[in-house]
């Protein structure tokens, strides 16, 4: 996903009623899930991708690689 950060994809899942929607990061030395939710609309919530690119940074930088890309 682009609008979050570099190696950052989203994952979808189907369900009966719903959809859902894992966002992770894959990392050299880690996948790093950064948020899962319920999808229902056709757009992310800017809300989500706020806190997938804030839980991101706060990986990246822990991790020593700098910011996200």
């Amino acid at each position: 996903m682009p609008g979050i950060g570099a190696h950052c994809y989203e994952l979808r899942i189907p369900d009966r009623e719903q959809s859902w929607r894992i966002v992770y990061h894959v990392a050299d030395e880690a996948i790093v899930i950064l948020e899962v939710f319920s999808k229902k609309t056709q757009s992310t919530p800017l809300q989500v991708i706020k806190v997938c690119r804030k839980r991101l940074a706060a990986f990246l930088s822990a991790a020593g690689d700098g910011e996200p890309q």
